[in-house]
Protein backbone atom coordinates (compact mmCIF):
# COMPACT_ATOMS: atom_id res chain seq x y z
CA UNK A 1 0.00 0.00 0.00
CA UNK A 2 1.25 3.54 -0.77
CA UNK A 3 2.22 6.24 1.97
CA UNK A 4 0.50 9.13 0.95
CA UNK A 5 2.87 11.06 3.20
CA UNK A 6 5.32 10.48 0.95
CA UNK A 7 3.75 11.24 -2.28
CA UNK A 8 4.39 14.92 -3.11
CA UNK A 9 8.12 14.55 -2.03
CA UNK A 10 8.86 11.45 -4.17
CA UNK A 11 6.71 13.00 -7.23
CA UNK A 12 9.92 15.49 -7.35
CA UNK A 13 12.43 12.36 -7.59
CA UNK A 14 13.14 10.26 -10.16
CA UNK A 15 10.87 7.60 -8.60
CA UNK A 16 7.68 5.96 -8.82
CA UNK A 17 5.65 4.72 -6.57
CA UNK A 18 3.14 2.67 -8.05
CA UNK A 19 2.39 1.01 -11.11
CA UNK A 20 4.00 -2.31 -12.43
CA UNK A 21 7.54 -3.13 -12.45
CA UNK A 22 9.61 -1.66 -15.22
CA UNK A 23 12.44 -3.70 -15.14
CA UNK A 24 11.55 -6.48 -17.34
CA UNK A 25 10.76 -4.11 -19.82
CA UNK A 26 13.41 -1.61 -19.24
CA UNK A 27 17.11 -3.02 -18.85
CA UNK A 28 18.08 0.35 -17.79
CA UNK A 29 15.28 0.71 -14.49
CA UNK A 30 15.42 -1.11 -11.22
CA UNK A 31 12.66 -1.66 -9.40
CA UNK A 32 12.83 -1.76 -5.60
CA UNK A 33 10.05 -2.39 -3.04
CA UNK A 34 11.12 -0.02 0.35
CA UNK A 35 8.73 1.31 3.20
CA UNK A 36 8.37 4.90 3.31
CA UNK A 37 10.75 5.90 6.46
CA UNK A 38 13.54 6.08 6.78
CA UNK A 39 14.27 3.42 3.70
CA UNK A 40 12.32 5.35 0.82
CA UNK A 41 14.31 8.53 1.87
CA UNK A 42 17.24 7.00 1.53
CA UNK A 43 16.85 5.73 -2.01
CA UNK A 44 15.37 8.90 -3.24
CA UNK A 45 19.04 10.55 -1.93
CA UNK A 46 20.94 8.31 -4.21
CA UNK A 47 18.77 8.44 -6.99
CA UNK A 48 20.17 10.89 -9.01
CA UNK A 49 24.03 9.18 -8.73
CA UNK A 50 22.44 6.03 -10.37
CA UNK A 51 20.85 8.17 -12.84
CA UNK A 52 24.06 9.91 -13.69
CA UNK A 53 25.17 6.07 -14.00
CA UNK A 54 22.30 5.17 -16.41
CA UNK A 55 19.79 3.60 -13.49
CA UNK A 56 16.37 4.64 -12.79
CA UNK A 57 14.91 3.22 -9.52
CA UNK A 58 11.23 2.76 -9.96
CA UNK A 59 10.57 2.91 -5.75
CA UNK A 60 6.97 0.98 -4.40
CA UNK A 61 6.50 1.91 -1.67
CA UNK A 62 4.71 -0.47 1.00
CA UNK A 63 3.82 0.09 5.01
CA UNK A 64 3.87 -3.82 5.52
CA UNK A 65 6.83 -6.35 5.70
CA UNK A 66 5.10 -8.90 3.43
CA UNK A 67 4.02 -7.77 0.15
CA UNK A 68 7.68 -6.04 -0.64
CA UNK A 69 9.14 -9.91 0.43
CA UNK A 70 6.15 -11.44 -1.61
CA UNK A 71 6.62 -9.44 -4.65
CA UNK A 72 10.09 -10.08 -4.87
CA UNK A 73 10.03 -13.99 -4.65
CA UNK A 74 7.76 -13.98 -7.61
CA UNK A 75 9.87 -11.46 -9.36
CA UNK A 76 7.65 -8.61 -10.04
CA UNK A 77 9.97 -6.48 -7.96
CA UNK A 78 14.09 -6.77 -8.50
CA UNK A 79 14.62 -6.36 -4.62
CA UNK A 80 13.56 -4.48 -1.64
CA UNK A 81 15.06 -2.67 1.06
CA UNK A 82 13.33 -2.99 4.47
CA UNK A 83 14.58 -5.43 6.59
CA UNK A 84 16.80 -7.62 9.00
CA UNK A 85 17.90 -11.27 8.36
CA UNK A 86 15.96 -12.76 11.09
CA UNK A 87 13.39 -11.22 9.46
CA UNK A 88 14.33 -12.99 6.08
CA UNK A 89 14.78 -16.04 7.78
CA UNK A 90 11.72 -16.17 9.19
CA UNK A 91 9.65 -15.25 6.30
CA UNK A 92 11.44 -18.03 4.01
CA UNK A 93 10.99 -20.62 6.58
CA UNK A 94 7.25 -19.64 6.94
CA UNK A 95 6.88 -19.20 3.46
CA UNK A 96 9.13 -21.13 1.73
CA UNK A 97 10.89 -18.09 -0.20
CA UNK A 98 14.17 -18.27 -0.93
CA UNK A 99 14.97 -14.84 -0.78
CA UNK A 100 18.71 -13.94 -0.06
CA UNK A 101 21.00 -10.99 1.64
CA UNK A 102 22.56 -8.66 -0.58
CA UNK A 103 24.11 -6.08 1.66
CA UNK A 104 23.72 -4.91 4.98
CA UNK A 105 23.06 -0.60 4.83
CA UNK A 106 22.18 0.70 8.34
CA UNK A 107 20.73 -0.31 11.56
CA UNK A 108 17.64 1.53 13.07
CA UNK A 109 17.94 0.99 16.94
CA UNK A 110 14.58 -0.59 18.32
CA UNK A 111 12.95 1.12 21.21
CA UNK A 112 10.25 0.70 23.40
CA UNK A 113 8.13 4.21 23.61
CA UNK A 114 4.99 5.08 26.48
CA UNK A 115 2.01 7.90 26.06
CA UNK A 116 1.88 7.61 30.08
CA UNK A 117 5.07 7.08 31.56
CA UNK A 118 8.48 9.21 31.61
CA UNK A 119 10.77 6.38 33.14
CA UNK A 120 10.89 2.86 32.12
CA UNK A 121 10.84 2.37 35.68
CA UNK A 122 7.79 4.06 36.07
CA UNK A 123 6.05 0.71 34.48
CA UNK A 124 3.49 -0.11 36.79
CA UNK A 125 2.29 -3.95 37.71
CA UNK A 126 -0.25 -5.43 35.05
CA UNK A 127 0.75 -2.95 32.64
CA UNK A 128 0.03 -3.48 28.91
CA UNK A 129 2.71 -3.67 26.62
CA UNK A 130 2.56 -4.20 23.10
CA UNK A 131 4.98 -6.17 20.75
CA UNK A 132 5.17 -7.24 16.83
CA UNK A 133 3.33 -10.15 16.33
CA UNK A 134 5.68 -11.72 13.71
CA UNK A 135 8.76 -13.98 15.38
CA UNK A 136 11.83 -11.71 14.37
CA UNK A 137 10.24 -8.59 15.23
CA UNK A 138 8.46 -10.21 18.79
CA UNK A 139 11.73 -11.50 19.63
CA UNK A 140 13.76 -8.58 19.04
CA UNK A 141 11.41 -6.72 21.42
CA UNK A 142 11.40 -8.98 24.41
CA UNK A 143 15.21 -8.89 24.25
CA UNK A 144 15.36 -5.57 24.94
CA UNK A 145 12.72 -6.15 27.54
CA UNK A 146 14.82 -8.51 29.34
CA UNK A 147 18.23 -6.73 28.44
CA UNK A 148 16.66 -3.71 30.60
CA UNK A 149 16.04 -6.85 33.52
CA UNK A 150 12.25 -6.10 33.46
CA UNK A 151 11.52 -9.83 32.01
CA UNK A 152 13.70 -13.12 32.19
CA UNK A 153 13.80 -15.35 28.39
CA UNK A 154 14.37 -19.20 28.84
CA UNK A 155 16.74 -18.55 25.90
CA UNK A 156 17.91 -14.74 26.11
CA UNK A 157 19.79 -15.26 22.55
CA UNK A 158 16.71 -16.45 20.85
CA UNK A 159 15.90 -13.60 18.05
CA UNK A 160 12.37 -15.55 17.48
CA UNK A 161 11.51 -15.50 21.17
CA UNK A 162 7.79 -15.15 21.93
CA UNK A 163 5.73 -14.43 24.97
CA UNK A 164 5.37 -17.81 25.80
CA UNK A 165 9.37 -17.83 26.18
CA UNK A 166 9.45 -15.46 29.30
CA UNK A 167 10.12 -17.52 32.46
CA UNK A 168 9.97 -14.52 34.77
CA UNK A 169 7.88 -11.68 34.36
CA UNK A 170 8.01 -9.78 38.16
CA UNK A 171 5.81 -6.67 36.64
CA UNK A 172 3.11 -9.51 35.62
CA UNK A 173 2.98 -7.60 31.99
CA UNK A 174 0.50 -8.05 29.85
CA UNK A 175 1.51 -8.52 26.44
CA UNK A 176 -0.23 -8.15 23.21
CA UNK A 177 0.87 -8.99 20.00
CA UNK A 178 0.17 -6.91 16.89
CA UNK A 179 0.98 -6.11 13.19
CA UNK A 180 4.25 -3.61 13.33
CA UNK A 181 2.54 -1.15 11.46
CA UNK A 182 -0.40 -0.83 13.95
CA UNK A 183 1.87 -0.21 17.03
CA UNK A 184 2.12 3.37 16.67
CA UNK A 185 -1.38 3.73 16.42
CA UNK A 186 -2.05 1.98 20.02
CA UNK A 187 0.25 3.93 21.57
CA UNK A 188 -2.11 5.68 23.66
CA UNK A 189 -4.10 2.63 24.64
CA UNK A 190 -1.27 1.06 25.86
CA UNK A 191 1.52 1.04 29.33
CA UNK A 192 4.28 0.30 26.30
CA UNK A 193 4.86 -0.61 22.72
CA UNK A 194 8.05 -1.61 21.13
CA UNK A 195 8.20 -0.28 17.57
CA UNK A 196 10.25 -0.58 14.65
CA UNK A 197 12.20 2.63 13.87
CA UNK A 198 10.85 3.21 10.72
CA UNK A 199 7.60 3.23 11.88
CA UNK A 200 8.47 5.61 15.14
CA UNK A 201 9.85 7.61 12.57
CA UNK A 202 6.92 7.89 10.29
CA UNK A 203 4.58 8.41 13.35
CA UNK A 204 7.17 11.59 13.93
CA UNK A 205 8.58 9.76 17.20
CA UNK A 206 12.35 10.46 17.69
CA UNK A 207 14.17 7.27 19.09
CA UNK A 208 17.01 8.98 20.44
CA UNK A 209 14.35 11.95 22.49
CA UNK A 210 11.55 9.54 22.96
CA UNK A 211 12.39 5.91 23.76
CA UNK A 212 12.34 5.23 26.99
CA UNK A 213 14.49 2.13 26.16
CA UNK A 214 16.79 1.42 22.89
CA UNK A 215 18.89 -1.14 21.20
CA UNK A 216 22.52 0.31 21.06
CA UNK A 217 24.85 0.78 18.77
CA UNK A 218 26.02 -2.67 18.60
CA UNK A 219 22.59 -3.86 17.70
CA UNK A 220 23.01 -7.06 15.14
CA UNK A 221 19.78 -6.01 13.15
CA UNK A 222 21.26 -4.76 10.43
CA UNK A 223 18.65 -3.45 7.48
CA UNK A 224 19.35 -5.40 4.39
CA UNK A 225 19.02 -5.15 0.42
CA UNK A 226 16.95 -8.42 -0.26
CA UNK A 227 16.48 -10.56 -3.34
CA UNK A 228 16.48 -13.60 -5.16
CA UNK A 229 19.84 -15.28 -5.48
CA UNK A 230 20.26 -13.92 -9.53
CA UNK A 231 20.18 -10.25 -8.17
CA UNK A 232 23.38 -10.29 -6.57
CA UNK A 233 24.76 -10.05 -10.41
CA UNK A 234 22.85 -7.92 -11.43
CA UNK A 235 24.55 -4.82 -12.23
CA UNK A 236 22.00 -2.08 -11.58
CA UNK A 237 22.05 -4.18 -8.39
CA UNK A 238 25.62 -3.26 -7.77
CA UNK A 239 25.25 0.19 -9.03
CA UNK A 240 22.70 0.59 -5.79
CA UNK A 241 24.38 -0.96 -2.90
CA UNK A 242 27.27 0.85 -3.79
CA UNK A 243 25.24 4.20 -3.79
CA UNK A 244 23.14 3.11 -0.73
CA UNK A 245 26.83 2.03 1.11
CA UNK A 246 28.67 5.59 0.02
CA UNK A 247 30.62 8.04 2.10
CA UNK A 248 27.83 10.87 1.14
CA UNK A 249 24.81 8.25 2.43
CA UNK A 250 26.85 7.99 5.73
CA UNK A 251 26.43 11.70 5.73
CA UNK A 252 23.09 11.84 4.89
CA UNK A 253 22.41 9.05 7.34
CA UNK A 254 23.71 11.07 10.17
CA UNK A 255 22.43 14.59 9.14
CA UNK A 256 18.84 13.49 8.62
CA UNK A 257 18.64 10.75 11.54
CA UNK A 258 20.73 11.85 14.03
CA UNK A 259 21.42 8.55 15.54
CA UNK A 260 17.98 7.04 14.99
CA UNK A 261 19.75 5.33 11.60
CA UNK A 262 23.27 4.11 11.67
CA UNK A 263 25.38 2.76 8.80
CA UNK A 264 25.97 -0.39 9.06
CA UNK A 265 29.40 0.00 6.42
Amino acid sequence: MIRRSLLAAIALLPLAACGGSKSASDPNTLTVAATAVPHAEILAQVAPVLAKQGVTLDVKVFNDYVQPNTQVAEGRITVNYFQTEPYLASFNAARGTKLVTIAGIHVEPFGAYSRKWKRIGDLPAGATVAIPNEPSNSGRALRLLATAGIITLKNPDDPSATPRDIVANPKKLQFRELEAATLPRVLGEVDLALINTNYALDAKLNPTRDALLIEGKDSPYVNYVVGLAAAKTDPRVQKLVAALRSPETKAFLARKYGGAVLPAF
